[in-house]
């Protein structure tokens, strides 16, 4: 079956076409830019030309899966939104994953051989981290820290984003078993940056 797996929750733009065989994932085709700006300018474009590259197109789609974060507000919503869009309108599923456990499949599947953390940027001077065992099961996190706050003897996998193949590996399992995917729930991990702004002051004639 063909699988597009998006993600926005880094300064990447990733979309990818993979096809999801009985024990094997292979990516068709991705888009990827660098761009922490222009998730919802690009996000789109991506998907229709990974489509397109893929030899397929957005009804050949079985499922969607979509990673969640932790990451910024802003782009966490472009592609979350994207992804419910896209199943609402092809009436398939849409898979929430979360991106730092993409980041730690790719980790395994590059040859991790022991206990590892996944570190991404966070800004502020901080990073969103999670612990995984040598399988890349997670043990501890999502969270935010200062990188000063994260065992200096942990070994660290700091991927610049997680794969349209990591995306997909982390989901197989539920895709393959055809089962209801949970809600496409962000993980912000902290309160986005713009504010609601309060009530006007009243001002008194004098």
């Amino acid at each position: 079956m063909l699988v597009l797996a998006i993600d926005t929750a880094t300064p990447a733009v990733t979309a990818g076409v993979v096809e999801l065989g009985s024990e094997r994932v292979t990516v068709l085709a991705e888009r990827v830019t660098h761009d922490a700006r222009a998730h919802g300018e690009l996000l789109t474009p991506h998907v229709l030309d990974a489509v397109s590259r893929a030899g397929a197109t957005l009804r050949d789609l079985a499922a969607v899966v979509c990673g969640v974060g932790p990451g910024p507000f802003t782009g966490l919503r472009a592609g979350i939104v994207t992804a419910a869009a896209l199943a609402d309108s092809l009436d398939v599923p849409a898979y929430p994953v979360c991106s730092l456990d993409a980041i730690a499949s790719d980790a395994v599947a590059d040859g991790a051989d022991a206990p590892f953390l996944v570190v991404t940027d966070a800004r502020r001077r901080e990073v969103y981290w999670a612990a995984y065992d040598r399988e890349g099961h997670r043990s501890r996190g999502p969270e935010v820290a200062a990188p000063a706050a994260l065992d200096p003897a942990a070994r660290r996998v700091e991927h610049a984003h997680p794969s349209p193949a990591g995306l997909a590996r982390t989901a197989a399992t539920a895709i393959r078993a055809s089962e209801a995917p949970a809600p496409l729930t962000p993980l912000y991990l902290r309160r986005p940056d713009a504010a609601v702004p309060g009530a006007r002051k009243r001002v008194s004639a004098s």
